[in-house]
């Protein structure tokens, strides 16, 4: 029973993955669910932003706002956020992309406008860096997408009318509610309500296991995705496989850039770790709706990553320990 549960503790983020996988296949292809399937489509679409505003509040109680402050990583990091939609968009009308390349291109270019993740502040604490360093740039990856996203998009999509005003309040109004929300009930709760607030903080990895739950219900959306995807199965191998080279480059980046501020793990994180649920919202929402599959794919990549990264800080704690 403990090598189950240290095995469950050490690879949470890839059960959460396989589970929703699973569920979804079982739901989709046994006629006999078909009634519960079409009864907790719309439950799951309506619980998974509720996990992801608890995980932020959980987070955000931790959080020690004093030290939530702009350094030097987080300005690199940025440029090379930067640098990188700058490639994606000079291939794209530089070499006047249509089709399917076109499609590719979206694709990566999702995972890489994508801001921060915000369950990325979670994922660095439990390794063992600054929540601060990386919950502040959370802030500061979301309001560069929110500026990027309108400038960038109508020069791929010319079909489609994306005003910068409007499309500019749509996704504010999305970071306001996924992200200052949630720190602002924080941030009451931690100097108003101090009995609720060591509840919170008192139960160990909470918005880890609580992000695992909500990472179960995107996985099962993004198999949805992909098997309804009106693709061939040529360009949505090319799109994982490339989404995974993208993914091991962003990591890889960020974590040289965090080396010369001794935060590789944090810059790591920054770079590396995407929202992809918005990112899918967006492909959705303003492009070609196969590149929302780009972004489905990271999200094993990613998480993969994250979940070596886990295991290794633990199994380096029990070396210390013994």
């Amino acid at each position: 029973m403990e090598k189950i549960i240290r095995f469950l503790k050490d690879w949470t983020l890839p059960v959460s993955m396989g589970l929703g996988a699973i569920l979804y296949l079982v739901f989709a292809y046994v006629p006999q669910l078909d009634g519960a399937a079409r009864v907790m489509d719309p439950v799951m679409e309506t619980i998974l932003p509720m996990f992801m505003f608890l995980v932020l509040f959980v987070t955000f109680c931790k959080v020690d706002f004093h030290k939530m402050r702009p350094v030097g990583w987080h300005l690199w990091v940025s440029i090379f956020n930067l640098l990188f939609v700058g490639i994606a968009m000079g291939l794209i009308l530089g070499l006047r992309m249509q089709g399917d390349k076109l499609v590719l291109m979206e694709a990566l270019l999702m995972c890489i406008i994508a801001p921060c993740a915000t369950a990325a502040a979670v994922v660095t604490q439990k390794l063992g860096g600054s929540l601060e360093q990386t919950t502040t740039y959370t802030f500061l990856s979301n309001f560069l997408t929110v500026v990027l996203v309108p400038v960038c998009f109508p020069m791929i999509e010319k079909g489609t009318d994306v005003s910068f005003i409007s499309a500019f309040a749509k996704i504010l109004y999305q970071v306001v509610i996924l992200l200052v929300v949630p720190m602002g009930l924080a941030y009451i709760v931690k100097h108003t309500m101090h009995n609720l607030h060591q509840k919170i903080v008192s139960v160990k990895d909470l918005s880890f296991y609580l992000w695992g739950c909500s990472l179960m219900i995107v996985t099962g959306t993004t198999v949805k995705n992909i098997l309804h995807a009106e693709a061939s199965v040529l360009l949505l191998t090319v799109i994982a496989l490339l989404g995974l080279v993208l993914c091991v480059i962003q990591f890889a980046v960020g974590r040289f850039i965090g080396h010369f501020f001794g935060r590789a793990q944090e810059a790591g994180q920054a770079l590396g770790q995407k929202n992809t649920a918005f990112a899918i919202w967006l492909g959705i929402t303003y492009l070609n709706p196969l590149s929302s599959v780009g972004p489905g794919c990271y999200i094993l990549w990613q998480n993969i990553i994250n979940s070596v990264e886990i295991w290794q800080e633990r199994k380096k704690k029990l070396d210390n320990c013994d």
